[in-house]
């Protein structure tokens, strides 16, 4: 099934690491370079299996391709995962072999944090390559993207106010946080200063803990009942498939805005979202925040314009809305027609170029006295 889903999805290259002295198990895929070179985190989880961690790693690298390419990024798409829980089994070792491992691949796959993995971790990593994002600043980086990925989402949700409520905004709003992670943590106190009443759950209760401390307003709900409780925003901000066969019937949202990849367990549940009048905000739409931030590292870091450039997820989320009620389709439907044109017009301008610069180079004829 995982050379399947390699074919299916249309991946460039998939690279197994192992090492036997650092005890690390990774898997990087690029999935696509048309528009730059692959630029994703790492995500580092106890997987069940080795096919459950390629599976994850082909998905959310694919989504990534996507998600840079809907950013108006010059970005491709990878992603990286190591096998092993974050809480045990970190060490210097462990990410500088991986680093190593990304340094091999020539600047084609840029890393970066993920569930599972943060600043220390990166600066590790940076120890052995350069094609890394969201070290410290001190190394001309951004630090942790979280708080962009959040803002972005934010945006995402202003703009999913106004098409469903008609732009009454997020005050006063009932907005279900699912996981409070890093960018959960970040999401629920930009929300609580919007003045929205906040239902949140994550299956740490550390997290949990360390959340109603900082936001003592917010509503805390067992992980297995966020889908049962009175909202009018569903934000997913924990691992992928939220939105399923199951949680599709119990969700009593309006909106589906949050920071997670791969939301949607399966692409026809878009559709059946739109036929219960739930809007979707696409995942990669919306979470990019991160991603932009650490995109900005690339070309010299401005906090100033990484913010500027999130900000602009609103008047993109508004778009792909505006084009899904168009043309009738569902909203992930049209997210990723948007991230395919881009994709395939400037595959086609480089084609064309290419041509013509082989024809005429076929023609030139040496200079002679």
């Amino acid at each position: 099934m995982p050379l399947t889903k390699i074919r299916e999805y249309g991946h460039e290259q998939v690279i197994i690491n192992q090492s036997k002295e650092s005890g690390l198990a990774s898997i990087i895929a690029i999935h696509d370079t048309t528009l730059g070179p692959a630029l994703g985190g790492c995500r580092m989880f106890p997987y069940a299996s080795d096919e459950e961690a390629l599976v994850d790693a082909l998905r959310l690298s694919r989504g990534m391709t996507y998600k840079a390419a809907a950013a108006g990024l010059n970005l491709g798409g990878g992603k990286a995962v190591i096998v092993g829980d974050p809480k045990k089994d970190k060490s210097e070792a462990l990410f500088r072999s991986f680093g190593r491992s990304v340094e091999s691949l020539g600047g084609r796959y840029i890393t970066a944090e993920d569930v599972g993995t943060d600043v220390n971790d990166m600066e590790y990593i940076f120890m052995e390559t350069a094609s890394v994002t969201g070290v410290d600043a001190s190394h001309g980086g951004s630090g942790d993207p979280s708080p962009f990925t959040a803002l972005g989402v934010l945006q995402g949700m202003r703009a999913a106010c106004e098409a469903v409520f008609d732009g009454d905004g997020l005050t006063g709003r009932r907005v279900a946080v699912q996981g409070l992670g890093h960018v959960g943590f970040h999401l629920i106190k930009m929300l609580v200063e919007e003045g929205s009443k906040v239902i949140a759950c994550d299956i740490d209760p550390e997290k949990v803990r360390l959340a109603k401390a900082e936001n003592p307003e917010i509503e805390v709900v067992d992980d297995k009942k966020i889908f049962d409780v009175d909202m009018d925003i569903f934000a997913p901000c924990a691992m992928g498939s939220a939105i399923n066969d199951d949680t599709i019937n119990r969700l009593k949202a309006k909106v589906i805005c949050g920071a997670a990849n791969n939301q949607l367990d399966r692409d026809e549940l878009g559709a059946e979202l739109a036929g219960k009048k739930v809007l979707y905000a696409p995942d990669y739409l919306v979470n990019a925040g991160g991603l932009i931030n650490v995109s900005v590292e690339l070309e010299g870091y401005s906090r100033e314009r990484a913010l500027r450039l999130t900000r602009n997820i609103y008047y993109n989320t508004l778009k792909i809305l505006r084009l899904a009620r168009k043309e009738g389709i569902p909203t992930n439907l049209a997210a990723d027609r948007l991230a395919e044109e881009r994709i395939n017009s400037v595959a086609r301008m480089r084609s064309a170029f290419t041509a013509f610069h082989r024809v005429r180079g076929s023609e030139h004829k040496p200079f002679s006295r």
